[in-house]
């Protein structure tokens, strides 16, 4: 009987090892892009044209992210990006919370068929929606503005938003609603005063999630906006980028720079994003 013991156990840690070997090996893949960006910001342009791939520099070059940091206009970009994402997360919850209230609470006859529209934006992509919009932003003067940006990024985020937070609704007692009607609640304290507080773990997750999914983008940025007035950190990279030469160093600094934000956004609330997915589609 202890022999059997014995065997299990061993087969139990070889599955266990070879489990450990697997995940370090894919966590080494997933990590190795951002070493890769990072090796090739401290090197020299002239260093980059080798076969490996990394790069060994003779002398780092710290003054790659000097350079992107000033003659980047960093700042600048830095600020259009937190202004425009911020806005934007705040967009998606306020409408996602109030859309997801009218859609699974609230009875009204064409509930469902809203519902499914809004959660059908999942499936567009963005790249069929550049010309019509570019066109409607001329035609009303919203190009190179802040609402170029600002309407598609809140369009493209809120179908993903919706389905969370109507999972989560899904969960909330509707006995909670009853009561604070019966107490003389109106509709606007049930939803932001009763209901808000009850969606964190989904809050959570939609804000990080569109956080994360706006802030490198560049495809619509690139199209509709023309002046540095409400440029964003992408367009730091083309700072760099000349009709025969570039700056290949310094657009690796600037890389580094643009992904660091996201970067440790996403370590720091990590366990929020897997919790309020999981959740959600159990939910749901």
């Amino acid at each position: 009987m202890s022999k059997k013991n014995g065997n299990k156990n061993d087969h139990v840690h070889i599955g266990r090892v070879a489990l450990w070997v697997i995940l370090i090996f894919v966590a080494i893949i997933q990590i190795f892009p951002l070493v890769w960006l990072i090796n090739f910001s401290l090197a020299s342009s002239n260093e980059m044209f080798t076969t490996g791939l990394l790069v060994i520099p003779k002398k780092i070059q710290w003054g790659n992210y000097v350079k992107a940091f000033i003659d980047g206009h960093f700042l600048h970009y830095l600020k259009n990006s937190f202004l425009i994402n911020g806005l934007a997360v705040f967009l998606v919850v306020f409408i996602s919370i109030m859309a997801a209230f009218a859609c699974k609470r609230m009875k009204w006859k064409f509930s469902k068929l809203v519902m499914t529209l809004l959660l059908l934006g999942m499936m567009i992509p963005i790249h069929t929606t550049l010309l019509p919009n570019y066109k409607i932003y001329s035609i009303l003067g919203l190009t190179d503005t802040i609402w170029a940006l600002l309407i598609p990024y809140v369009a493209f985020s809120l179908p993903q938003a919706m389905f969370l937070m109507s999972g989560f609704l899904e969960s909330v007692p509707v006995e909670l609603e009853e009561a604070a009607v019966m107490d003389g609640c109106g509709i606007y304290r049930i939803v932001f005063q009763i209901v808000t507080p009850l969606l964190k773990p989904s809050i959570a997750t939609v804000c990080i999630m569109t956080f994360l999914n706006n802030w490198n983008e560049f495809i619509m940025a690139s199209t509709y906006l023309s002046s540095p007035m409400w440029k964003t950190l992408p367009f730091s990279i083309l700072e760099f980028t000349g009709q025969y030469s570039s700056n290949y160093a310094v657009q690796f600094a600037v890389m580094a720079l643009t992904a660091a934000p996201a970067v440790i956004v996403y370590i720091i609330l990590n366990k929020h994003i897997t919790k309020g997915v999981a959740m959600g589609a159990v939910k749901g």
